[in-house]
């Protein structure tokens, strides 16, 4: 549990007492970021950063979700006010912002995005003094710890857990489809919280199957930098496989530059690593033949998916205009998160700050299939999720521009999932596998 006690007294300090409309409704207690009218729910968010182009269809998602809460009629006879501000991927601007969400008579009741590993690890202290709960948009593996992330309720699985699926996979891959006998491993990662979880996750998994690391370039990749002697790194060292814990344009860069010195590795890596937009780009053959992409959720490609099937509906209703994109389903299961969350707290008579982190420790969340069922009450090495997919990138099914009105594809094609390596299984769970200064 998240230590609900620490922040009752902050919650019910905020509170007052009012009566929802109807005189047969129970009475609900509200306070910091909720009115007789209106639930605030606020997302800092990296809209013109490094991660802007995923980030701002992630907030895309997550806006028209709520409009769909709101025509349906509200929670407990409220409309929700989504609140949204640019932290531009850094992390005093994350910590300027969080002022405004905190605030107690003019901030929000919960922030249902958090954009970034450090950014929230920076506010995590913050979040239990305010008594505020945020869920990240962050796969680092020490929010489930309750003495690091006790108020950051995070979605899916983590980047360590991610990366020892993947790794484990790509092994596989290249020994069954490929006929190599004893792969070999290059590691490039970010520094900080986000690369350094991926890259320990990877390392966990080459332990486990005896996969010889021959370039570890752990923390090595510095968004813009030159990354001439990362490629030369790279191509010197001949791996067989290269996990990678960066970003899209990164990728990009580094996979282009190492083939055109004729370096023709798979490439496979974390989910923030890779963008189905970069199909439309010179490297899309590249990913074709030598990517495999990992994600924490269904893509927009599948098929028989209730959730996926409602998201559509509704989106091609109201949104018809916007690109097609997988990274709507994070936005969508983030604020499915959320409303579940406050219906609960509502239902417990309670939306006050606290109460809405007393919902998150009660409630399971059913995401309708995008993606593996969460919960928070009780031991993290319980409810740690563990599973990830794993997609074949198929250059065919990309459909460059298309809208969601128009339809199309993403460029993806399931090979397993949500599944779960027998080496993550087998991890106790007790805190992140990175952490930072030690």
């Amino acid at each position: 549990m998240k230590n609900l006690f620490r922040v009752l007294a902050v919650g019910l300090a905020l509170s007052i007492v009012a009566v929802a409309c109807g005189s047969d409704e129970a009475k609900v207690e509200y306070g910091a970021g909720v009115t007789e009218d209106t639930i605030r729910v606020g997302a800092i968010a990296d809209l013109s950063g490094i991660f802007a182009p995923l980030v701002i269809q992630i907030i895309d998602a997550q806006q028209s979700y709520w409009d769909k809460v709101n025509a349906d009629g509200g929670i407990a006879g409220r409309q929700v006010d989504f609140v949204v501000e640019d932290n531009g991927y850094d992390v005093p601007t994350h910590l300027e912002k969080y002022e405004l969400m905190r605030d107690p008579d003019n901030g929000v009741v919960m922030i249902s995005q958090s954009t970034g590993s450090p950014h929230t690890a920076a506010i995590a202290e913050m979040l239990v003094e305010d008594g505020l709960a945020a869920i990240p948009l962050s796969w680092y593996s020490a929010w489930p710890d309750p003495d690091f992330g006790e108020n950051v309720f995070e979605s899916y699985s983590n980047y360590c857990y991610e990366a020892i699926n993947g790794v484990d996979f790509l092994n596989n891959y290249l020994k069954t489809e490929m006929g190599v006998a004893n792969p070999t491993m290059a590691i490039l990662s970010f520094p900080g919280e986000y690369g350094q979880d991926g890259a320990a996750g990877a390392k966990i998994a080459a332990e486990a199957l005896g996969i010889e690391i021959v370039h570890d370039g752990e923390a090595t990749v510095i968004p813009g930098a030159d990354q001439t002697p990362i490629i030369s790194a790279l191509v010197e060292a001949d791996a067989d496989m290269v996990w990678t814990t960066i970003n899209p344009s990164g990728l990009a860069g580094i996979l282009g530059g190492a083939a055109a010195e004729g370096y023709l590795p798979m490439w496979s890596g974390n989910v923030p690593s890779f963008s189905y937009l970069l199909l439309g780009t010179a490297v899309g053959p590249l990913l074709d033949t030598n990517y495999i992409v990992n994600t924490y959720i269904v893509t927009w490609n599948s098929e028989g998916v209730a959730g996926l099937d409602e998201m559509k509906e509704w989106m091609g209703e109201n949104n018809p205009d916007l690109p097609i994109s997988d990274a709507y389903i994070i936005g969508w299961t983030e604020a499915m998160a959320a409303h579940q969350v406050l219906e609960q707290a509502a239902e417990d008579g309670d939306l006050t700050r606290a109460g809405v982190i007393n919902a998150f420790n009660k409630v399971t969340v059913d995401y309708k299939g995008l993606a593996p069922n969460q919960s928070w009450g009780g031991d993290a090495n319980d409810t740690v999720v563990r599973e990830t997919y794993s997609y074949d990138v198929v250059l065919d099914n990309y459909s460059a521009g298309a809208t969601i009105a128009e339809g199309g594809g993403t460029g993806t094609a399931l090979l397993r999932g949500p599944w779960v390596s027998d080496i993550t299984k087998a991890q106790t769970y007790d805190g992140a596998c990175f952490k930072s200064g030690g």
